[in-house]
């Protein structure tokens, strides 16, 4: 059990230096020399868990869906509106969810990895549309699959856009635009007044995630232990970007 333990953290710690070496360099410029040398491990201990830089791709793409989403609401399409807030949120601070869009949208890649994230985030959004429709929340025109496509279409190009003019750091805003533009058409009355969709929700929910595993580690207020204070998006450990 401690061996396994081990591993699943030198394995976490090879892929957070693959992501930043990714987002750093693109899937072409990067190697495998410099991930080693920001992981601070051995080249063997780099291919015992990845056999070649595309599956090292592969993982920095797949290890934002291996965490928990955001915290379940009573309200899916709140919970679908805090998934993307979120995510525009973690994505300037987070090099997997940095790395994890640039290796979805290189051109050089994309076909490699069968679309990258997007893929997954299409699936994520489109069961979370499909229990809104379920409960009543959405408008009777919605068909969950084909919005989940278009909203995540949206997302990309909205992030495209922000990374190019802001280095994103409008992203929130406009993010947040995005879905006070989508959710008229997609929610009912009711629901739709109810939604909170502002700019600050993403670092909202990442507090709320935070605080919520704080108490379940009996870490203290300050949210720090006796190895020192944790920072919120690594506490968050959401799987979102």
């Amino acid at each position: 059990m401690v061996r396994q333990e081990r591993a699943l953290r030198t394995r976490r710690l090879i892929l957070e230096a693959a992501a930043s070496v990714f987002d750093e360099f693109g899937y072409e410029g990067a190697t495998i020399g410099e991930v080693v040398t920001r992981a601070g491990v051995t080249r063997g201990a780099v291919y015992f868990h990845f056999a070649s830089k595309r599956d090292l791709a592969q993982g920095v793409v797949e290890e934002q869906f291996s965490q928990d989403g955001v915290p379940e609401r009573s309200c899916k399409l709140q919970e679908f509106v805090d998934t993307g807030m979120v995510v525009a949120h973690l994505m300037p601070r987070d090099p997997l969810l940095s790395a994890g869009a640039r290796l979805s949208l290189g051109q050089d890649l994309f076909d490699d990895l069968g679309g990258g994230a997007i893929p997954g985030w299409i699936d994520r959004m489109e069961a979370l549309l499909t229990v809104a429709g379920e409960r009543g929340e959405l408008l009777p025109h919605v068909v969950p699959a084909d919005t989940a496509w278009l909203v995540i279409a949206a997302w990309t190009g909205v992030q495209i856009q922000s990374q190019k003019l802001s280095g994103r750091a409008d992203l929130e805003l406009r993010v947040s635009g995005l879905f006070q533009h989508l959710m008229p058409s997609i929610a009912v009355p009711g629901v739709l007044g109810s939604l909170r969709m502002g700019p600050d929700r993403g670092a909202q929910v990442v507090a709320e995630i935070a605080a919520a595993r704080a108490s379940d580690d009996g870490v203290d207020g300050d949210g720090g232990d006796e190895g020192g204070a944790v920072p919120v998006e690594q506490q968050a450990g959401v799987g979102v970007g």
